[in-house]
C-alpha cells in the first residue's frame, strides 16, 4: 500500500496496519523515513506559530525563531524519539512483551507520522486563532490521538493483548 493509504488504514485498524509493516522485516531505512518524515511536518506545523510570535513580539526575529525550530525538529526530536522508543520497548518487555527494538521503534515512529496531519491542524489553530480553548481542543485531539495509535501499535509490536 502507499503510504497515505496505510496512514488512513492506521486511523481505522491501527493493530492492522503496524502488523502488516512489521511482517515486511526490519526495514531501519523505513523506520528512519518516517521519524524523519514526522519531524518535518511537525516543524512545518510551527511555522503559523512561529509567523504569529514574531508579528506580535518582535525581541526574537522570525528567521532565529524558525532556525531553532529546524534544528530541534530535525536533529535533536528524532534522537530523542529513538531514545523514548527504547525506553518504551524496555518496559513492555517488564510487562511481558516479547516483541523486538525495531517493533518499539516502527510504533512510536509510525504513531507519529499518522498524527502529523494533526499536527498541521493545530500549527494552524496556533497561528490563526492563538490560544485559548480552541487550541486546546485540537491539542488534546491530537495528544489522544497519538497515545491511542501508538499504545495499540507498541501492543501488537511487542504481542501484549492478544487473543
Amino acid at each position: 500500500m502507499s503510504l497515505t493509504l496505510d496512514i488512513v488504514a492506521t486511523w481505522r485498524a491501527p493493530r492492522a496496519t503496524i502488523r502488516r509493516l512489521l511482517d515486511a522485516g526490519p526495514r531501519e531505512d523505513r523506520a528512519i523515513v518516517f521519524v524523519m518524515l514526522a519531524c518535518a511536518l511537525i516543524f512545518v506545523a510551527q511555522w503559523p506559530r512561529l509567523v504569529r510570535q514574531a508579528h506580535f513580539d518582535d525581541s526574537i526575529p522570525l528567521q532565529a525563531l524558525l532556525g531553532s525550530a529546524l534544528f530541534v525538529w530535525l536533529f535533536l526530536m528524532p534522537l530523542f524519539f529513538y531514545g523514548l522508543a527504547a525506553f518504551s520497548h524496555l518496559f513492555a518487555r517488564m510487562v511481558g512483551g516479547t516483541g523486538s527494538w525495531f517493533g518499539a521503534r516502527l510504533a512510536l515512529f509510525w504513531a507519529l507520522l499518522c498524527t502529523a496531519p494533526l499536527g498541521l491542524l493545530h500549527g494552524l489553530v496556533a497561528g490563526f486563532l492563538g490560544a485559548g480553548a480552541a487550541l486546546n481542543l485540537v491539542g488534546v485531539l491530537v495528544w489522544v490521538a497519538f497515545l491511542a495509535i501508538w499504545l495499540l501499535s507498541l501492543a501488537e509490536a511487542e504481542g501484549l493483548g492478544r487473543t
